[in-house]
């Protein structure tokens, strides 16, 4: 069985990304990017897991389980669990752990700023993992946009690959890449893309979620 998680935030002012925040200017504009890039990202993700045969998950960070549950129906998707507490590396572990408890032989995370991703990108990554146990997604700003593992790579892997990595800065990949490579675990490399965090990359979302936000 295959998973596919979708960490998001919900899109409410103040509690998006502090980087998306100061480049949008406030934290209503990034409330309104935010909830724009998670309705792409979702729709995304349903073509993906449709023709990957993956179920489809939320993990949510800024609600409460009823709040989230009721979130995920409103956004058409089955199954939402919270990310808990801790880092980026604690909840991302959390919800590899949490999936391959529940069955699944290879599982899939993403966020939800990358205005580029594309359906293809998805089945790269299942593809990748019926051969290889570690699939990253380089992002252009030194982190990864992407992490999948199948069963033989979370085995070997456990919490290591999470441990000691310095969230939030340009080494994150780097510093993910050279645990792999200790724990003599094979990876491959997706397309580098480029997340939503400096005002540049803003342009052509700011003011279209913007207006759909005030609807």
């Amino acid at each position: 069985m295959r998973s596919l998680v979708v960490l998001a935030r919900w899109p409410a002012p103040g509690r998006c990304k502090r980087r998306l925040a100061r480049s949008c200017g406030s934290a209503v504009a990034a409330a309104a990017v935010q909830r724009a890039l998670t309705g792409h990202t979702l729709a995304v993700a349903r073509s993906a897991a449709d023709r990957c045969a993956a179920r489809l998950e939320l993990a949510v960070d800024g609600l409460g389980e009823r709040a989230l549950r009721r979130w995920g129906r409103q956004l058409g998707v089955p199954r939402s669990v919270p990310q808990g507490h801790g880092n980026l590396g604690c909840r991302m572990q959390r919800q590899l752990q949490r999936a391959f408890a529940g069955g699944a032989t290879q599982v899939v995370l993403i966020g939800t700023d990358l205005p580029t991703l594309e359906r293809c990108d998805l089945e790269a990554a299942f593809a990748a993992l019926e051969h290889t146990p570690l699939v990253l997604g380089p992002a252009t700003d030194g982190g990864y946009w992407l992490i999948g593992l199948n069963r033989r790579g979370q085995t070997r892997a456990a919490a290591r690959l999470m441990s000691g990595i310095p969230w939030g800065s340009e080494r994150v990949l780097a510093s993910t890449v050279a645990v792999a490579e200790g724990l003599q675990l094979p990876i491959h490399l997706l397309r580098r893309q480029s997340d939503l965090d400096a005002r540049d990359d803003l342009t052509a979302w700011i003011r279209p979620a913007a207006d759909r936000w005030s609807r």
